[in-house]
Parts: structure tokens; sequence; C-alpha cells
């Protein structure tokens, strides 16, 4: 499809592409009921999911997943979940293994190509024999699970109409070295941080698979993924792990109405993030690049943002 020409326009002090991921990440608040229920998985784990519902009964459902080490807690997510139930939809927010404030059974967590995972959502949800319609929203790393699972060779449920993606990594291991920059240290250090945190706790339950000391060694986002990501997940290395899971790689094969936003001056993403050819030989990967709008960022002078409204528009023109 034609690259979609972008109408973000943001106040100036978000077109700084720190204060627009900043504040978006640990300042906006957009709070919205959540009712939790608990999916068994097949092969013995469990995942939560956060739903948000429409004042009215909808036979429309929303699929989101966010970001690396993020939750359905996060503002993006329920900022997304408050304006869709507002538009007569019910929202499903994913939380990934191990990201619902509880450690999952198995030593396996999640990861950027985890798609068997929203398989068994997909299916969980369908079986309800409530909605017709279906939609789905990835943020980041939530994003590249997203369009992997599009792209791969599965059967679509004919219910799923459309989906949008924000700040998509889709060249997972470019995407690592643009944040080995120096201007991107603090961002790279808290994933870091954070992923050492959920590792230790891990540690605890599974002492014969990962030890502290192995945890401590780790300096980088890279030797995480050595360490845990590849070994836990069936990778042989981080390579590997990236390479296998970039979602870059099935953008060609997408059937669905998919709608990639990726802002310009993102600093998390590497070139091969901005599918300008695929997109454009493709029949359904449309492609947006504001040039603003950071890392999952894109506020406005109002309380949704703009890939919240951008979501709804195109999903909407789909159905």
């Amino acid at each position: 499809m034609p690259i979609v020409e972008s109408t973000y326009k943001p106040p100036m002090i978000f077109r700084n592409y720190h204060v627009s991921t900043v504040y978006s990440a640990m300042i906006r608040r957009a709070p919205v009921a959540q009712q939790r229920e608990r999916i068994n998985l097949q092969d013995g784990d469990f995942l939560d999911l956060d739903w948000s519902f429409s004042e009215e009964r909808s036979e429309k459902v929303l699929i989101v997943i966010h970001g690396l080490e993020g939750s359905a807690k996060r503002p993006y997510v329920t900022g997304l979940a408050k304006y869709f139930t507002q538009k007569g939809w019910d929202v499903a927010a994913v939380n990934l293994r191990g990201c619902s404030g509880e450690i999952n059974r198995h030593f396996r967590s999640y990861h950027a190509g985890a798609t068997n995972d929203l398989q068994e959502v997909v299916e969980h949800i369908l079986k309800k024999n409530k909605y017709a319609t279906m939609a789905f929203n990835g943020f980041s790393l939530g994003g590249n699970l997203m369009l992997k699972y599009l792209g791969e060779d599965r059967e679509i449920p004919k219910q799923l109409k459309a989906a949008v993606m924000v700040s998509v990594p889709c060249d997972l291991h470019g995407s690592l070295k643009q944040l080995e920059k120096r201007e991107n240290f603090l961002y790279a250090k808290r994933f870091q941080i954070k992923l050492q945190n959920h590792l230790r706790q891990r540690a605890q339950h599974f002492p014969n698979q990962l030890t502290t000391e192995e945890i401590n060694a780790c300096d980088s986002l890279l030797d995480i993924d050595d360490l845990y990501t590849s070994r836990a997940h069936d990778f042989e290395n981080a390579l590997d792990y990236y390479h296998k899971n970039s979602s870059r790689r099935f953008l060609e094969n997408i059937g669905v109405p998919t709608l990639l936003i990726n802002a310009k001056n993102d600093g998390f993403l590497s070139p091969a993030c901005y599918p300008f050819k695929i997109a454009e030989e493709s029949k359904y990967l449309y492609l947006e690049t504001p040039e603003y709008g950071g890392h999952v960022g894109f506020m406005q002078n109002k309380p949704e943002t703009y890939t919240e409204e951008r979501a709804y528009q195109f999903i909407h023109s789909h159905l």
C-alpha cells in the first residue's frame, strides 16, 4: 500500500524524543477499570488478561500486548483501553508470561516472537462465542510479536479484521545496537536493571537453571539474551533469537490490513525498522512514519494520544 502521510503535529515540548518517550512511560496517567482473567496454557503455564469493557454489550474485542518488561497496567495500554471502551469495544490487555506481578510456573517466560501464546489467547477469546469482530494493537516488543503472528504460516481467524502496531523494533538486533548508543545509555541501563531483577526472582524459583552470579555478570542486554532469553526458549544464542523472531522477516506475508506507526525520531529503532519498500509492495501493510513521537509517545493536547486515535480510525475503516 502507499506510504501513509502522517498528520501528527505534537506540542513543541513533545517534539523532543526524550521528553515524549519519558513522559508517556513515567508521567502520563490513564486510569481504566480492569478485570483479571487467568488463562491456563497448554504447556501447564499461565498468563493473565486484564479486561476492560464497554458500557453496552459489545461484539467487538481489541487484543493489546505491551512492550519489554511492561504489563497491561502501563499507561499506553490503559489509555488505549479507555479510549476503545468509550467507542463501544471490549479490550483484552495481555500480560505476557511473568509480567502480571506473579512469576509464571515455567523457567521460560516471554520473548519478542512467542506467537504460540498469542494463538492461545485468540482461541480462548473466540471460544467465548461473544465476539464477531477482533482487532490487534501491539506496542514495541508486543507489536513485533503480533506482526510475526500475522505473517507466519497460520490460519488467521475470520473475526480478525485489522491491526495497528506502534513503535515496533522490526529488526531486533538492529534495535539492540541503537539502544547501545550513548544517547540511549539510560534507557538501556534501565531495561538491563529491570531484566536482571526479574531474573534474580526467577533464579530463586529455578536455582538449578540460573544463578545469581551469572545474572550479576551480565553487562548488557545482549548478555541477558545470551544467558536467559535464548537458552530458556531453545535458541542457539542471542543472535539466533534476534534473527528468527524479527518481524521484518514476516511482513511480506501479512494478509490482514495492518498499520505500522514508527516515529522517525524514535531512538530505539534502526533503519530496518522502517520497511518502506515492503509496505509499498504489500496489499495489507500500511506504514506511517511521523517526524515526531519518540518511543511509544505521541502525546497531544488532549487526554488520548495520536496513536490511540489512529488505531480506532484505521481499525474502524476496515470493518
